[in-house]
């Protein structure tokens, strides 16, 4: 094992206008396996490690950066797999792994492969208020399925199903509609109204 004391220091920087880090306390604890660096700087010269953590690959490290454009950040990159797993020891009604967010986002990104939840119950809530907050989007650019017992829709205001293609509601047992006020319209009123009118119904759903 060897241990030594270096200075790292880039005079060119980041963004090549003289602004690169330096320090003269930088550490490193290694061998032909790994090492551990303390006070590190990144190849960008703009960040500094506190800890970093690496083998031989340099694709697999982890690195507590303290400085610089990075200020902060914890990074873990593995070449191969990453497993997280916990609560062995735990009861069912513990909460076993936590990932909060005080302020940001949080991102899941599969870029060639798929994002799988699988739990005995599975929850999404939305607590933010006003109309821009709140919301649960959902887009496929193919299909949305859904296979279950039981589906249920409450819409304390509103809802829509909206398609410019074919619909279909099938229900082989029974169907039950039930509104104050029920309204079939065609496109048969876009050239002459019916008597109970229906021509704002089929212009407002069919505008280009």
């Amino acid at each position: 094992m060897a241990t030594h004391l270096n200075q790292n220091k880039d005079p060119k920087g980041a963004d090549g206008g003289g602004t690169g880090h330096s320090n003269y306390t930088a550490q490193r604890i290694g061998n032909d396996h790994g090492n551990i660096k303390f006070g590190h700087i990144h190849k960008d010269a703009g960040t500094t490690s506190g800890v970093l953590l690496e083998t031989t690959d340099s694709l697999h490290h982890i690195t507590l950066d303290k400085a610089g454009q990075r200020k902060g950040h914890t990074i873990s990159v593995s070449p191969g797999d990453t497993v997280i797993e916990a609560g062995e020891k735990n009861t069912v009604d513990q909460t076993t792994i936590v990932i909060n967010a005080v302020n940001g986002d949080i991102s899941l990104i599969a870029s060639n492969g798929k994002i799988r939840m699988q739990a005995d119950d599975i929850e999404m809530i939305a607590n933010g208020g006003g109309g821009n907050k709140g919301n649960i989007v959902m887009r496929a650019v193919e299909n949305i399925k859904t296979d279950s017992k039981k589906f249920l829709v409450n819409a304390t205001n509103f809802y829509k199903i909206v398609t410019p293609g074919y619909a279909e509601i099938c229900a082989n047992s029974g169907m039950i509609l039930y509104a104050s006020l029920i309204r079939g319209v065609t496109d048969a009123v876009a050239v002459k109204d019916s008597k109970v009118g229906g021509q704002k119904i089929q212009r407002e759903n069919n505008k280009v």
